[in-house]
C-alpha cells in the first residue's frame, strides 16, 4: 500500500512563524538512535511511523513556501561529511539514519498550486496512488503509540473488512468544529459508519475523524462531485466519504485506545500541548 501525506496548508493560526518555517517542520521532542533525547520535525516522525510498519512508497502533496519539506528529505551527503568531520557522531548517526531510511523509500512530491482542501488534495496524488488502495496522513496531526499500533489496527480492519474506507477516530471536546461520525460499535474501539458530517450545528457524538484514513481508489470519482464550501471554496473529503456509505459501502472508524496520545500542531495552544506530550513520550520511553 502507498501512503500520502498532505502538508500543503498555509499554518495561519500560527504566524508569524509558519510566514517561513512549514508548520509541518515543526520540532517535537523524540528518542534519538543512542536513547538520548533529540528534536525532530514533525514530518519526520509521521514519515517514521509509516517506514517502521512497512510503507515505502510516499506522496507528500505541498504547497506554496514548502521547499523545507523537499530539501529535508533529500540526502545531503556534504552535510553528513561535514558533521562527521567534526566529531558530532551523534548527530551524523541521527542524520544517517533518516537518509537510510529515505534512500530506502520512493519519495514523491506533488505541488496544490491552490489550497483548495483536503479532497482537492488527496485529487492531486490520484496519478500516484492509481488503481491501489492507499492510505493518507494529515502533515501536523500524529498519534503516538506503541509500535505503531494505531497505524497496524487501522490497515487491519481495512484489509480484513474489506472496507470502502476505514479512518482513525477520536473524543474531542469540541465536535463542532471537526467531522462527526454517528455509527454502529461493532467491537471495542470499532464502529461501522453510518454518517458522517463536516462541522455539525448539533453534533451526533464526540468522535471526530483524525490523523489517517486508508481508502480505495472508488473515493476519487466521489470527491469529484463534492461542492466547494461556500465560505472558504475548499473541497472536503468528508462528503466523498459519505457518499460511499450512502451507496452501501463499508465504512468503519477505528477509535484511538486511552494509553495513545494524539498531537495536534494546529495552533499555538495545540502545538504546546503537542511539545509537553512528545516531552511526557520520551520520559516514559527513556525508563523502558
Amino acid at each position: 500500500m502507498k501512503a500520502v501525506v498532505i502538508a500543503a496548508g498555509l499554518g495561519t493560526r500560527l504566524l508569524p512563524v509558519t510566514k517561513g518555517t512549514p508548520k509541518e517542520m515543526f520540532p517535537l521532542f523524540a528518542v534519538g538512535r543512542d536513547g538520548k533525547p533529540c528534536l525532530k520535525p514533525v514530518l519526520q516522525v509521521v514519515f517514521e511511523q509509516l517506514y517502521d510498519v512497512g510503507f515505502r512508497e510516499f506522496c507528500f502533496v505541498v504547497g506554496r513556501g514548502k521547499r523545507a519539506i523537499e530539501d529535508y528529505f533529500t540526502p545531503e551527503r556534504e552535510f553528513l561529511t561535514l558533521l562527521q568531520e567534526r566529531k558530532k557522531r551523534e548527530q551524523a548517526s541521527e542524520m544517517q539514519e533518516l537518509y537510510k531510511r529515505v534512500s530506502d523509500s520512493t519519495i514523491t512530491f506533488v505541488n496544490q498550486p491552490e489550497l483548495k482542501g483536503t479532497g482537492d488534495a488527496v485529487m492531486r496524488a490520484r496519478t500516484f496512488t492509481g488503481d491501489e488502495p492507499f492510505l493518507l496522513h494529515m502533515g501536523d496531526d500524529i498519534i503516538l503509540s506503541k509500535n505503531n499500533s494505531h497505524l497496524k489496527r487501522l490497515t487491519k480492519v481495512f484489509e480484513r473488512r474489506r472496507a470502502d474506507a476505514a479512518f482513525l477516530v477520536a473524543k474531542v471536546k469540541d465536535p463542532a468544529n471537526y467531522g462527526v461520525i454517528e455509527g454502529e460499535k461493532i467491537a471495542r474501539g470499532l464502529y461501522r459508519v453510518k454518517t458522517i458530517v463536516y462541522q455539525p450545528k448539533t453534533p451526533p457524538s464526540n468522535l471526530s475523524d483524525v490523523v489517517a484514513y486508508t481508502l480505495k481508489p472508488n473515493i476519487y470519482p466521489e470527491i469529484q462531485k463534492v461542492k466547494p464550501l461556500r465560505e472558504s471554496g475548499e473541497i472536503s473529503l468528508i462528503p466523498a466519504i459519505q457518499a460511499l456509505i450512502d451507496k452501501g459501502g463499508r465504512v468503519y472508524a477505528v477509535e484511538i485506545q486511552p494509553a495513545e496520545k494524539r498531537m495536534d500542531i494546529g495552533n499555538a495552544e495545540k502545538y504546546r500541548e503537542a511539545l509537553d506530550t512528545s516531552y511526557q513520550h520520551l520520559k516514559t520511553a527513556s525508563l523502558k
